[in-house]
């Protein structure tokens, strides 16, 4: 957790003069005078613009559990309201009322806002700093965002906690057996176990053990999609590639859709640190790097849509369209595949009983808290691997890592050498998991390694799994559209354009790409190297006669 203390004054600075009379440039609309007491904005509020005041006081507060209001800040003459929402027009985490003299505030609605960003680097750099650092509070104070009642730690629980988290929302978990708010509630309104968890978000609506696409649709992260739009540019994964792409884009007039099944970062998101990725000699979460790019994709104006199934690419249309597994479509005169790759699982009969019930594939701070003190194992000999054993090690009571090749043939050399160092790491090479133990209710209870030379086994008695194990093309949703490898990696390259794919107007790049470096620094290349290309599509389009 980071200490904001130190940067209150960047969390809420003070504009003077000079910069109230650049922002007031870009402002959506006239002064506005409210009297004492009344609402400016309420939490959950959709479309809720940032207000910069003139004269008076917002007093602004968010939630605090299910019944109680906590106070945030009171922004004064020359301070802004919002936060990373107000850069979307999604609904708003916090609310805020005049104070006792009143308020009088400039209104900036969220193209306003980001025209303000864009147009004044000096104030803009002000602005996004505080409303970042603003999320980040929230995040870190608990109470306010969207309340989860259920049991700490189940499969459910987690699945929607790991969605928030990883999408930048704040969230707190209530337990429905003990908790006294979370236990009247469901009690209140008949809540069965089967309905559990159930999720309050901001603006007060309740949902009975929700999807992640019904939580995002409560919560305004999933824009309404009109069909007959067309977008310059249209990208499947919101993964280091995609925003890269989204960014590159949307800076330089484009217009964006980036969609996404899951959340922003790919895999990459789910790393506790990447070390090797230039610019960042003390290393960078993979949450934060994408949770930086996600808000300059925003700043630029890219719309983000999160989660969206995708159900095909429709190659045989007369435009190039994305069919959306809720039956509707996204048209674009180019398309990016940036969607990456999935999880890899291994051949294990009842693999499917204990995902999200003793085993993951990934390793947060979520994760990292309820196998605190005992022994796990993790599976996988990759840097992904290896920077969750040193993220892990740390919190547990021993960790077991099974591997099938020395660590030197697939490891970087500076995990390698930190992996040593750890005294409660138990390397197993040339080894498999083949059983697990247990059952849905209860979690995992135990596994089972085979050498893979001798066959002999080792039952060992743990919790808690973690595979990495590599990943495999999220590409089956082209539907035999472009052209692949004989692993499913998309081909590139056959025409003019070098990651243009054997579809017209449609490029790939990032992990899904055939021939690609599986490393953040190459997928963040490609997804700027594709704008330029994109850019010559398009320049010959226009030129193509009618």
């Amino acid at each position: 957790m980071s200490d904001l203390s130190t940067r209150e004054h960047q969390m809420f600075p003070v504009l003077d003069p000079a910069r109230i009379a650049t922002a007031r440039r870009f402002a959506s609309g006239a002064e506005r005078h409210f009297s004492p007491g009344e609402t400016l904005f309420a939490i959950g509020a959709e479309d809720v613009p940032a207000w910069l005041v003139i004269d008076g006081a917002i007093e602004v507060t968010r939630r605090d559990g299910l019944t109680h209001d906590a106070r945030v800040t009171t922004h004064g003459p020359g301070q802004f309201s919002g936060e990373v929402n107000q850069l979307a027009g999604r609904p708003s985490i916090a609310g805020g009322k005049a104070g006792p003299e009143g308020c009088t505030a400039i209104p900036f609605d969220a193209a306003h806002l980001r025209a303000l960003m864009v147009g004044s680097a000096e104030v803009g750099e002000v602005v996004m700093r505080a409303l970042i650092l603003r999320r980040v509070g929230l995040i870190e104070q608990g109470g306010a965002g969207t309340i989860l009642i259920g049991t700490p730690g189940g499969a459910d629980i987690l699945r929607l906690q790991n969605f928030l988290t990883r999408s930048g929302f704040p969230n707190q978990v209530l337990d429905a057996s003990s908790d006294e708010e979370g236990k009247a509630l469901v009690e209140r309104i008949g809540v069965l176990p089967e309905e559990l968890p159930l999720v309050v978000c901001p603006d007060g609506n309740m949902l009975r053990h929700p999807s992640e696409t019904e939580l995002a649709a409560c919560l305004g992260m999933t824009p309404h999609l009109d069909p007959g739009n067309v977008y310059d540019v249209a990208i499947v994964g919101a993964g280091p590639a995609g925003l890269a792409a989204s960014v590159y884009a949307a800076s330089e007039g484009l217009s964006v859709l980036v969609c996404d099944e899951r959340a922003m970062g790919g895999q990459a998101g789910a790393s506790m640190r990447i070390e090797n990725y230039l610019g960042f000699p003390t290393g960078i979460s993979g949450q934060a790097l994408a949770g930086r790019a996600f808000n300059q994709a925003l700043k630029f104006g890219a719309e983000i849509a999160v989660p969206v199934k995708i159900a095909k690419l429709d190659c045989r249309a007369d435009d190039l369209r994305i069919d959306l597994a809720d039956g509707g479509e996204v048209k674009a005169r180019a398309i990016v595949v940036a969607s990456g790759a999935r999880y890899r699982r291994p051949d294990i009969a009842n693999l499917s009983d204990f995902e999200g019930a003793g085993v993951s594939y990934w390793a947060s701070p979520i994760e990292a808290k309820l196998c605190a003190g005992e022994e796990i194992a993790l599976v996988g000999g990759g840097n992904s691997a290896g920077q969750a054993v040193v993220f892990l090690a740390p919190q547990v009571k021993k960790l077991n890592l099974v591997v099938r090749r020395p660590l030197a043939e697939t490891m970087s050399r500076y995990l390698i050498d930190r992996i040593e160092a750890l005294p409660n790491v138990e390397l197993h090479v040339g080894k498999e998991v083949v059983a697990l133990e247990g059952d849905r209710a209860g979690g995992l209870t135990a596994a089972t390694f085979r050498c893979r030379q001798t066959g002999d086994e080792h039952r060992c008695a743990l919790r808690h799994m973690f595979l990495f194990i590599g990943a495999d093309p999220n590409s089956a949703w082209l539907d035999g559209c472009a052209d692949t490898d004989d692993k499913g990696f998309i081909v590139t390259g056959k025409g003019s354009l070098p990651l243009e794919t054997s579809v017209p107007g449609v490029f790939a790049i990032g992990d899904v790409r055939a021939g690609s470096t599986k490393r953040v620094a190459a997928a963040v290349g490609e997804g700027a190297a594709v704008v330029a290309q994109i850019h010559s599509l398009l320049a010959e389009k226009r030129l193509e006669p009618a």
